[in-house]
């Protein structure tokens, strides 16, 4: 009884510490939006994703709009979005996006998370040739033609078309375009009447590589501690 109470209440904290981290996440592309283009949704499409992703996770109203406040006014703190480049342990390549207001601060973490846990941190462009931007759109598939959605949307930049599950395990269709074809694809979707559940900009590796569980364990670590990071928003990996 003792054991099964702990592994549960283990299980509820993983989940609250990932939820907390996917509010932290998507307050700060908020802010990021709204410093960008402006507090109103209607002519900011960044904050209208933004606040898409926040619909997608259920971050509660009041968060949203106390986000949007904070980064409206005075003094309100001001992000730079950057990339951090290394190999984990056995080569695997590694993209870590970072918002931050102290990029001191977050390079000295990045790079003690990289050498803590048997990594490189490399220089710009060392790893980044291997992974292609692509915008991302996910999809609620239920009522939808798979191969009619497929052909339809290859004429406005698809690259692929996934079957996907969302945190929940709730299946989910993912399409995929290059960056640059993003607002396209979008309003080819808004044109059949479909609204993704989340949008995203995610780095993409073009091969992938395998190891054994000991060693991808090892990758895991890393990409762990990082995440950890409260500056880090993303890692990407090219690890199958």
């Amino acid at each position: 009884m003792g054991r099964a109470f702990e592994k549960r209440k283990s299980t509820i904290f993983a989940r609250m510490d990932r939820v907390g981290k996917q509010f932290a996440k998507i307050g700060k592309d908020i802010a990021i939006a709204v410093k960008a283009g402006g507090p109103s949704p209607d002519a900011n499409p960044a904050l209208r994703r933004a606040l898409q992703n926040a619909r997608a996770v259920n971050m509660p109203k009041e968060k949203v709009e106390n986000a949007i406040k904070k980064a409206s006014g005075q003094g309100a703190a001001s992000y730079d979005i950057v990339i951090y480049e290394g190999y984990a342990p056995h080569g695997i390549a590694l993209l870590v996006e970072a918002a931050t207001d102290n990029v001191t601060r977050t390079v000295a973490n990045v790079r003690h998370a990289f050498k803590h846990h048997g990594g490189n941190m490399g220089t710009t462009g060392s790893v980044a040739f291997m992974f292609q931007h692509q915008g991302v759109f996910r999809l609620a598939p239920e009522g939808l033609d798979r191969d009619d959605l497929e052909l339809y949307l290859i004429d406005h930049g698809l690259v692929s078309l996934e079957d996907g599950e969302s945190d929940k395990g709730d299946k989910l269709l993912v399409a995929r375009c290059a960056f640059a074809d993003f607002g396209a694809m979008q309003a080819a979707l808004e044109q059949r009447g479909l609204h993704a559940i989340s949008t995203a900009f995610e780095y993409v590796a073009e091969n992938l590589t395998e190891l054994p569980d000991d060693k991808a364990d090892e990758v895991m670590e890393l990409i762990a501690s990082l995440e950890g990071d409260d500056d880090v928003q993303n890692v990407y990996s090219n690890l199958a």
